[in-house]
């Protein structure tokens, strides 16, 4: 009994960190965003700080129990999704075929905000929920090539496996860089970033699918935000960096586990650093011209790099 407590406290600590490092790169955002513009910013921790005081606030806006779970949804979903993320190779669940069950999991906190913010009733968040979508449709078909060429060339669609054959600095990123640029193309729109932030577009659409949300409700959302920058960042590590696994834990023990950890936040860090500056130099483009920028060029880079890792894989014999 006490080893099922200290197991699950531990699981429950090892969320948390990753939910805390969501917020201090959403705050590494926002203090590089103000320094390319010129400005001085905030410092990086004032995202715990608003957290704090949005989750200790009340609210008057209030519509029906579709909007109220909406937040609670979004968090669930990312909450879960984190759960089968290795972070440093040490994961909470994991199974055959993981790969291809994220790519469900991921979709649930987008679909469950889209009914939440359509039941509001605001113009705005209509309009953002329908271009969320139509981003989600555009960037959905170069990240799945991405994942058919390493399905096809590591033979499986398990994300543990994956990492083992990625160890020793054997990365996919200098076997299949083709595939990791159509990758990181479409990370830029997974994460809302410029300039593909069309469905939030503060200054067009009041944030869009958030405009109705205040208080508890906001805090939450950033919450969900701040662990779901973690999930789709890790996501690229674990997919091309090699989740960050330099040491083997059954030579090095504990030893291991926290070295790794150390490498997967420095590569984490690394992704978004250059997905934030992207963001800050980048004006935004309109629904049609990503739409558009999705299906010609990603789609093409991630098609070559399928065609690569075919035949890569057929000179290597592992497909017939």
């Amino acid at each position: 009994m006490m080893d099922l407590i200290i197991d699950i406290a531990l699981n429950a600590l090892y969320v948390l960190l990753a939910v805390a490092y969501g917020l201090l790169l959403l705050g590494i955002a926002r203090k590089i965003n103000a320094r390319v513009h010129n400005r001085v910013g905030p410092p990086v921790y004032q995202n715990f700080i608003d957290v704090g005081k949005l989750l200790a606030k009340k609210t008057n806006i209030r519509h029906n129990w579709i909007f109220d779970l909406a937040p609670l949804f979004g968090l669930a979903g990312a909450l879960l999704t984190l759960l089968y993320i290795p972070m440093g190779g040490y994961r909470l669940l994991s199974g055959d075929g993981d790969l291809i069950l994220l790519l469900y999991i991921m979709v649930i906190p987008s679909l469950g905000m889209a009914l939440g913010s359509g039941a509001s009733a605001n113009p705005n968040a209509g309009v953002g929920v329908m271009r969320a979508l139509t981003l989600m449709l555009a960037y959905e078909m170069p990240f799945l090539l991405t994942l058919l060429s390493l399905m096809i060339f590591y033979n499986t669609t398990s994300l543990s496996v994956l990492l083992c054959k990625q160890q020793g600095f054997r990365w996919a990123i200098f076997v299949l860089p083709l595939s990791a640029l159509a990758a990181d193309m479409a990370l830029q729109g997974m994460m809302m970033k410029k300039p593909f932030d069309i469905p939030i577009a503060p200054h067009e659409i009041g944030s869009g699918p958030m405009v109705e949300f205040g208080g508890k409700y906001l805090g939450m959302l950033m919450l969900f935000g701040a662990a779901f920058a973690v999930v789709e960042t890790s996501l690229f590590v674990d997919l091309f960096l090699g989740g960050g696994v330099i040491l083997n834990p059954s030579q090095y023990g504990i030893i291991a586990y926290m070295v790794n950890y150390f490498v997967w936040m420095l590569l984490v860090l690394v992704v978004w650093v250059i997905a934030v500056f992207i963001n800050a130099v980048f004006p935004r483009f309109r629904i049609e011209q990503a739409f558009k920028f999705y299906w010609k060029w990603p789609t093409v880079i991630a098609a070559l790099g399928l065609a690569q890792a075919y035949v890569m894989s057929v000179i290597l014999g592992v497909v017939p």
